[in-house]
């Protein structure tokens, strides 16, 4: 038997697995780095790429919005931001004028000491810093699938745009980053929900771009509103940073894509009958609906009919209010994927996500959620992994092969013989 953990919160789950039946554990591969950290920050920002220093693309007088990650997301802001304000302030722009804006997107405004701990106290306290408000938004136009292009009034008035982010696989707009920060990170939640309203499409998956009509119309958002500069980082297993990417908005995004994918789409060759993921840990697992990437990752490494065991911590939930409401009203996982057939909306299509698993495998969840409240939501509830393990294992048979993937957030499983996509689909 061998020992083995996930992250859960801030903590960890332990927990004993038959090495014998452990087919895999998903680990990114080493790739190979000059610099880390800061002083890869300091690199990208050296040589961009598409495009001149940030220092040389703004001038004294002019008004500059930085938006960054809410605290949803692992992006080392405090890091980051301390370097990007050099780059702005070595080029002539006074403090005064920098505004640093924290893209919520359809998530929860923060706390005081929730934009300190992102920032640290020295850029809280020398710097303007705000979250985007989806109430004082201004519509700029239509992109050509109809999304509307809503974007929060002081990003939209600044003189020069700088998008911040970490890129990692994202379940339906293929990546994150880019202009990601803008839309759906400053928008309305009708913008993000017409928006998301393409992740019904085949393309619309972990790992593509150039066909995702979700990416498409994210980045479509840029030809109303200019990114003037972005910079993203690439995020190890502890969250420190290995690569960073700065420069033109998509082609500094695409680099940083193709490394994502020598690092964490990995090759699982056949799919297992149990696997057991963890979201990554805090923040990650806060609730549910952000826990749902891990999700949907883990679906493609295990076949029809196994078993996930999903350890989530969940201290905050399910999350989201409509996301919420969708899975308590409904009486199975196929009421809601036939909802999403004719009632899309942002928040269900998370509850639409979740069902498609459930057509396909029995879900465990290891979490802090009441026990009755797991089954409501059509999963199996355990306090530890051990237990979990357990009875996937008396139902699968001795033999059963299994996956763990400690980073389900962040890694891409592909099986050799169905590529990325498997199992039950949503479409409209």
């Amino acid at each position: 038997m061998g020992i083995y953990q996930l992250a859960y919160g801030t903590g960890w789950k332990q927990f004993q697995l038959n090495d014998e039946n452990v087919r895999m554990v998903i680990h990114p591969r080493t790739v190979d780095s000059q610099t880390t950290g800061v002083e890869a920050v300091r690199e990208a920002l050296a040589t961009p790429i598409g495009s001149e220093p940030l220092k040389d693309k703004v001038r004294q007088g002019q008004k500059v919005v930085v938006v960054t990650s809410d605290l949803t997301r692992p992006m080392p802001s405090r890091q980051v931001v301390p370097l990007v304000l050099d780059e702005l302030v070595a080029g002539g722009v006074a403090p005064e004028d920098i505004t640093i804006v924290f893209a919520i997107g359809n998530h929860r405004p923060h706390t005081e000491a929730e934009m300190r701990y992102l920032v640290g106290d020295d850029i809280y306290e020398k710097v303007r810093c705000q979250d985007s408000n989806p109430q004082d938004c201004l519509r700029l136009g239509w992109t050509s699938s109809g999304t509307p292009v809503d974007i929060y009034r002081p990003v939209v008035e600044a003189d020069v745009r700088v998008c911040l982010g970490n890129i990692e696989f994202h379940w339906f707009a293929g990546y994150s980053g880019g202009v990601k920060a803008i839309m759906p990170g400053v928008s309305t939640r009708a913008a993000i929900q017409a928006n998301h309203r393409h992740l019904v499409s085949r393309d619309a998956v972990a790992g593509e771009l150039d066909k995702n009509p979700v990416r498409c119309d994210i980045e479509e958002v840029a030809d109303f509103l200019p990114v003037q500069f972005i910079v993203n980082v690439v995020l190890n297993e502890k969250k420190e940073i290995i690569k960073a990417f700065a420069g033109h908005h998509q082609l500094a995004h695409r680099q940083g894509c193709r490394f994502i994918d020598q690092m964490y789409k990995i090759d699982i060759g056949q799919k297992a009958d149990l696997v057991i993921v963890s979201a990554g840990g805090y923040p990650k697992d806060l609730n549910l609906y952000q826990a749902q990437k891990a999700l949907d990752n883990a679906r493609q490494a295990v076949r029809p009919g196994g078993i996930i065991i999903w350890v989530c911590r969940a201290q905050e939930g399910l999350g989201e209010e409509v996301f919420a409401e969708w899975m308590q009203q409904a009486d199975s996982p196929q009421a809601i994927l036939q909802r999403i057939q004719t009632e899309f909306q942002l928040g269900g299509h998370k509850a639409a996500g979740l069902a498609a698993v459930l057509a396909d495998v029995s879900l465990f969840l290891v979490s802090d959620l009441d026990d009755a409240h797991v089954r409501s939501l059509f999963m199996e509830p355990f306090a530890e992994v051990s237990g979990a393990v357990t009875e996937a294992m008396n139902r699968l048979g001795p033999d059963a092969g299994i996956i763990l993937m400690p980073f389900g957030g962040s890694t891409l499983p592909v099986a050799a013989s169905s590529g990325q996509q498997s199992g039950t689909e949503v479409t409209l």
